[in-house]
Parts: structure tokens; C-alpha cells; sequence
């Protein structure tokens, strides 16, 4: 069976979600809470395997205390380390 890896947009958006939940100590479960999805759907986002929604990343980054802008900022600077 062939293992087809994550787009580069979507592991880099899962690694960013993970180091920022992370440094405010929180669970998978206590951020889905925050979030107001499941914690394994949080778990997919951090492992790149979900392909999540305009409205789902507006949650996520209200969820973090950032704004959208800073939370996609993140994302391509982590898009440019990894090219």
C-alpha cells in the first residue's frame, strides 16, 4: 500500500496549530474544547491530515488569541523554512 504524505500547506498549518496549543500548555482535548470541534479532529489538523475549513481556521486561530492574519503569517513562515 503507497503512503501518500500531507500537502506542504497542510503540515505546516498542523505543525504551527500544535507549537502554538503547546506553549499555552493546553491538551488536544482542552484546545478542541476551546475550538468547539472534536479533539480528534484537532489530532488530524496537527498530523496534516485534514484539509480544514475557512470557518474551522477563523475558530482555531479565536481559539488561540491570534488574529487570522498572524496565525497564516505563522504558516508561511514555517512554509518557507521547510522549501
Amino acid at each position: 500500500m503507497v503512503e501518500l504524505s500531507a500537502p506542504p500547506i497542510l503540515s505546516a498549518f498542523g505543525a504551527v496549530v500544535r507549537d502554538l496549543r503547546r506553549r499555552r500548555c493546553w491538551s488536544q482535548e482542552e484546545f478542541a474544547d476551546r475550538v468547539g470541534v472534536h479533539r480528534t479532529y484537532v489530532g488530524g489538523i496537527e498530523r496534516g491530515e485534514r484539509n480544514v475549513s475557512l470557518v474551522n481556521i477563523g475558530r482555531i486561530a479565536a481559539g488561540l488569541g491570534i488574529s487570522l492574519g498572524d496565525l497564516m503569517a505563522e504558516v508561511d513562515r514555517m512554509l518557507t523554512r521547510t522549501s
